[in-house]
């Protein structure tokens, strides 16, 4: 009984339609953590508190308080290791669940406060004008696939890379659109590197699961090797047609003499003009090419009036 009810606690029933929302293996890895947390924290907790406070009270009474702060410390650290699984799915799940609250809150203040025409009114307009303007349907579709891309990295992690025996999956922490796609931060847990996410094929299994053209795998700076940044590319924004209005400022009748820049090359340059370089040859039988403009040599002689 207490097995069953500790697993739809979870959501790890095995009956059919029920949803998992932590698997088991990893519900169990945080539930030995917890208790092996729990009992280390408590002699530590005790210890250090219990000296502090006998400095003050009776030393037996201050082993008790002592004792009893070191099981409220305690069970603090379990929960939290308990809960931390059921922390991952809110994470990942936290845009969804507060647009939806937002949107909630947001409707019943709206039809409370208003009559009904006026509610749907208003949101015809909140739906209705950023779907007309480009600008701000574009901008809502770009945050729209950070928020698909998310959850598809994770079904992916948890598909492909092999992680440790309690089955953790690196934490994705925040995702960006660019302008050729979107840009995910990924924090890796112990025992993945980033070469795991650059072996052969990974990337391109990674670019199918985004519904993606790429996927690079980066490190984000020299400091942490766990934080790593993934660019989805997902157009080419340097492939469209780029309009430049140089031709417009720039006028058709330029005059000949006008200045140019000295890295360009002259105009008018009549290849007859300049005199052809005749070879010389030298005794070994090499041959090395005259210089077009000889200069004289230096003259050796001693002359007092270059001194004067």
């Amino acid at each position: 009984m207490l097995k069953s009810i500790r697993r739809s606690r979870f959501g790890l029933s095995n009956r059919q339609g029920s949803v998992t929302l932590i698997e088991a293996p990893v519900a169990r890895s945080f539930m030995r953590r917890a208790i092996i947390a729990f009992f280390v924290v408590i002699p530590v907790v005790t210890l250090l508190s219990g000296i502090v406070i006998s400095e003050y009270v009776h030393p037996i009474l201050g082993f008790l308080l002592g004792l009893l702060l070191g099981i409220l410390c305690g069970a603090v650290v379990a929960l939290f290791l308990i809960v931390w699984p059921v922390l991952r799915v809110l994470w990942h799940w936290a845009a969804e669940i507060l647009l939806s609250v937002g949107f909630v809150c947001a409707w019943t203040t709206l039809i409370q406060a208003t009559p009904l025409w006026v509610s749907l009114l208003v949101v015809a307009l909140v739906v209705g004008v950023p779907a007309v303007v480009g600008p701000v349907r574009r901008r809502i579709v770009a945050v729209s696939w950070c928020l698909i891309v998310r959850h598809r990295l994770r079904l992916c992690f948890a598909k492909l890379i092999r992680t440790d025996r309690d089955g953790t999956t690196p934490l994705i922490l925040l995702a960006k659109p660019t302008p050729a796609g979107e840009r995910v931060w990924v924090w890796l847990r112990p025992g993945l590197s980033i070469k795991d996410l650059e072996a052969e094929g990974q990337t391109h299994k990674l670019a199918v699961a985004c519904w993606a053209n790429e996927v690079r795998v980066m490190r984000e700076g020299r400091r942490y090797a766990a934080l790593i940044r993934i660019d989805i590319t997902r157009r080419e924004p340097l492939a469209r047609t780029v309009t430049s209005p140089l031709p417009d400022i720039v006028p058709d009748d330029i005059p000949a003499t006008a200045p140019v820049s000295p890295a360009t090359p002259p105009l008018g340059l009549d290849l007859a003009e300049v005199p052809e370089t005749v070879p010389v040859p030298t005794p070994d039988g090499a041959r090395t090419r005259a210089p077009r403009n000889p200069q004289p040599a230096p003259s050796s002689e001693f002359d007092p009036s270059d001194y004067a």
